[in-house]
């Protein structure tokens, strides 16, 4: 199946000169969403994780279902502030400014291997904050899972080798 027939270009998004790529069709297609969730599971399950952390809005989208096909845990990577429990946070930098990232501090048990999951890796910086974070658990991040991944802006090589699994390049 060609999922790039389900993601919706969106020029000049959220500003000018950005081409937004909106999984929103994919996700209300129910084939191609199964479909996607099913070439993700097969993708990560040679990384054994024990859990899966959802980055903060978008990666919920596909931590849940993944999580739940494969029978394992998943907690929430989330912005600043939003977290009911105890909390720990990382500040990272971005192209435009900083961001602030939390999960709780007993998101993950020591020792557990954790495959990271957002929609989309572009320039790393969201990525690679969790791997801090899933590390400052004591647990270890075995792999990040997208859906797209936009080649070209270093996402990778802010993840200091850990390994990435698109389902779709542009």
């Amino acid at each position: 199946m060609d999922l790039k027939q389900y993601i919706r270009d969106v020029p000049n998004f959220p500003k000018e000169g950005i081409m937004f790529r909106d999984i929103s069709p994919l996700l209300a297609d129910p084939k191609a969403w199964q479909y996607a969730i099913d070439q993700m599971a097969e993708r990560i399950a040679d990384y054994k994780p024990d859990m899966l952390a959802g980055i903060d809005a978008r990666g919920f989208l596909l931590a849940a279902p993944l999580a739940y096909k494969m029978g394992i845990g998943y907690s929430m990577v989330r912005k600043k502030g939003k977290l009911p429990w105890q909390t720990i946070d990382y500040t990272y930098e971005l192209e435009y400014g900083n961001d602030h990232i939390e999960l709780h501090a007993d998101a993950f048990p020591k020792g557990s291997r954790v495959v990271v999951c957002d929609d989309l890796l572009a320039t790393g910086g969201t990525a690679g904050a969790t791997q801090i974070l899933i590390d400052k658990c004591g647990a270890s991040p075995v792999a990040l899972a997208c859906l797209i991944e936009l080649e070209g802006l270093g996402g990778r090589e802010k993840l200091g080798g850990l390994p990435v699994e698109a389902l779709l390049k542009y």
